[in-house]
């Protein structure tokens, strides 16, 4: 199987820096009852195809949201089976992939479909309900 690899250096993919940034603030979410709750009208990275948002402080794993090519939301405990780096969506497709030098790519359900990473990825169920995501932690 032929899997498209982000763009990216050599040095990024050593040090496991991701592609999607933190955020500036984090205004746009909160935590509570085991639930995170992302305003939607504040987070302009979603509003587009293949953007995302990293979640990371006060709960209990780091999140990626990933606006898919599918035009779905996409929730992902950001972190990869092999090694533990982060992972990015890749543009043009329905996968997200480590930021690592071995670059295992996964399905928007999870899914390992290339690398050497040996688990799927853990997906959080959600909802979009007033224009806002609501994504509940396990």
């Amino acid at each position: 199987m032929k899997v498209k690899k982000l763009k990216r250096g050599f040095f990024q993919r050593i040090m496991g820096k991701p592609a999607t940034p933190l955020p500036e603030n984090n205004d746009f979410w909160s935590c509570r009852d085991g639930k995170i709750t992302i305003d939607l009208s504040k987070t302009p990275a979603l509003d587009a195809k293949s953007g995302a948002i990293r979640i990371e402080g006060e709960i209990p794993a780091k999140l990626l949201v990933v606006h898919g090519e599918d035009g779905e939301f996409h929730v992902f405990e950001n972190k990869c089976s092999h090694g533990a780096r982060c992972v990015d969506p890749v543009p043009g497709t329905q996968t997200v992939q480590c930021c690592s030098v071995n670059t295992s790519t996964y399905d928007y359900q999870g899914n390992v479909i290339f690398g050497p990473a040996n688990a799927p990825l853990t997906v959080h169920p959600f909802v979009v309900e007033d224009g806002k995501l609501v994504i509940k932690l396990d």
